[in-house]
């Protein structure tokens, strides 16, 4: 079966429905002639372009548009390999089923329950997927149960993948994530995950997985503590073989321990750097880590290490408050998470008789500090800050506030204060015109048509607008600060741009939320004020 939209007739109607309607009745074998027809095409075109491919400064433009059609077909390829796979465990569960009452009919047992029916048929449907996909089968079983969730419980997600909303690993790795939660959760966080698609148009993995994470808080606000717990039993490190010769280590951790660990790997190549060490910062992080594990050397110097950690004053005081907490460096975590670690060091600034730190404590122990949060977007607005220099301070507010790389799907570390319109056009170094970036979004002059602030920061907090040569936008926001639903307006429609040009930090409408950024107690200045509207 071969149809085109050309053959059809268009007296009858849409000639694309028509299409779709000769697929459905004739079944799955249909669909799949019609995949396997269409596969053959795009395979000889691959193998024998001839012409097809050759570069040309007028076709720029068709190159792009071939490149966004394969990647809107590839994601409704994996939408509906999604529902396949579903509904091959499904018929050979069926199956089973079926020979179990056959046998059972036979003989005198019982028919067993469904339960091992339904692990068994998993188990063959995995091992199909894994020969035809050539996929190992661990990570097809893991699939198909992901696959399972998209199906049953999260329409939402998988039509935004059909559609290209999101990627193929976005969805499943969400569908991952819902993993601890019934059903009625799952469509519950499904739902407000799709109410905050627009505005994910332009995140990377690392914006991603906050959304994940608070719609899951929103979903289930009961259960932060349990599903930490739970996670935290899942401690352990493992080893891949690499290629020619290399390994990878991963160690599962706490996400405070993670961020305090990479923290301190950079440092040290920082400071081996500094000192002529001509190795590169990541090779030198990882002869580190393994000279440390190992006891090869004792070259790291003892030093404090300086790690944020934001947490809102309702959930530090009460655990069940359904905020999340944010460690810089890593993201979002639930703020069980967080609150041990941070009971001793607040014991510390309480002035206990007994200082837990011990004689080191008052060097050691956290400094609070009041962050301001925007009431509408929920972004950081504003900081009290006591840094001596203006530079600094600024620049640290903008990595609390941004988190990662602001370019679009881009989710690297920080390591650049970016202008946003740069300074040789007259952007000024200021909060509204500054965002983090990593090395390669830095070099966006070189790389894009503009990237420019738009929209109204009063009602859509801090947007900035990525746009190539050949027409290709993306926005990018800053980061949520907790985890309430969204009650922003629709995101503006790209054609109501507009470069914002005032870079005065906030005076007025801002709420506020509390933080616990671990910073050294000699920081004291008041470079940057707070908006008059204090703390709650």
């Amino acid at each position: 079966m071969t149809l085109a939209v050309q053959d059809l007739d268009a007296a009858a109607g849409d000639p694309h429905q028509q299409l779709i309607d000769a697929v459905r009745a004739g079944g799955p074998g249909a669909l799949a002639e019609e995949l396997g027809d269409r596969a053959h095409v795009l395979s000889a075109l691959t193998g024998f372009p001839q012409e097809l491919f050759t570069p040309a400064d007028p076709s720029a433009e068709a190159f792009r548009d071939v490149i966004g059609s394969l990647h809107s077909l590839r994601s409704a390829i994996d939408a509906l390999e999604t529902r396949a796979v579903v509904a091959l465990a499904d018929s050979l569960t069926l199956r089973r089923q079926a020979e179990a009452r056959a046998h059972a009919a036979q003989e005198s047992g019982e028919e067993p329950p469904p339960a091992p029916l339904l692990r068994a048929a998993s188990r063959e449907a995995a091992r199909e997927v894994s020969m035809l996909t050539r996929r190992s089968p661990a990570s097809a079983s893991r699939s198909l149960a992901a696959r399972r969730r998209l199906v049953a419980d999260m329409p939402v997600m998988l039509s935004a993948l059909a559609d290209s909303q999101v990627t193929t690993e976005d969805a499943y790795r969400t569908a991952r994530s819902f993993a601890p939660l019934t059903p009625a959760q799952r469509r519950e966080a499904d739902r407000l995950l799709g109410e905050r698609l627009p505005y994910l148009d332009g995140a990377g993995s690392e914006e991603w997985s906050d959304a994940r994470a608070a719609a899951i808080s929103l979903a289930d606000p009961d259960g932060e503590a349990r599903r930490h717990q739970h996670a935290k039993r899942d401690r352990h490190v493992t080893v891949r073989r690499g290629e020619h010769g290399m390994a990878t280590v991963t160690a599962q951790v706490t996400a405070l321990d993670a961020a305090l660990i990479r923290k301190r790997l950079s440092l040290e190549a920082e400071r081996l750097r500094a000192a002529g060490d001509r190795r590169g910062h990541q090779a030198i992080q990882a002869d580190t880590f393994v000279d440390a594990l190992i006891g090869r050397s004792e070259s790291m110097e003892p030093v404090t290490l300086d790690i944020g950690v934001i947490i809102t004053d309702h959930v530090l005081l009460d655990p069940g408050a359904g905020d999340l907490a944010q460690i810089e460096g890593y993201g979002t975590v639930p703020a069980e998470a967080v609150r041990e670690s941070l009971r001793d060091p607040l014991d510390a600034i309480a002035g206990t008789d007994e200082d837990p730190l011990g004689p080191d404590g008052p060097a050691l122990r956290a400094v609070l500090r009041k962050l301001y949060e925007h009431p509408r977007t929920e972004e950081l607005v504003a900081v009290e800050s006591r840094a001596r220099a203006f530079s600094p301070a600024l620049a640290r507010f903008i990595r609390l506030r941004d988190r990662t790389c602001r370019g679009p799907h881009c989710s690297a570390p920080i390591r650049h204060i970016d202008h946003i319109r740069p300074h040789a056009a007259g952007g000024e170094t200021c909060l509204d015109n500054g965002q983090g970036a990593c090395a390669f979004c830095n070099d966006k002059e070189q790389q894009l048509a503009s990237v420019e602030r738009v929209g109204d920061p009063a009602v859509d907090g801090h947007v900035v607008e990525w746009t190539t040569r050949l027409g290709t936008t993306r926005r990018t926001r800053s980061a949520r600060l907790s985890a309430a639903e969204d009650e922003r307006q629709d995101p503006p429609s790209s054609n109501e741009s507009g470069s914002s040009s005032e870079c005065a930090l906030p005076s007025e409408s801002a709420s506020s939320g509390s933080a616990l950024p671990s910073e050294p107690a000699s920081s004291e200045s008041d470079d940057v004020e707070p908006p008059p509207h204090g703390p709650r």
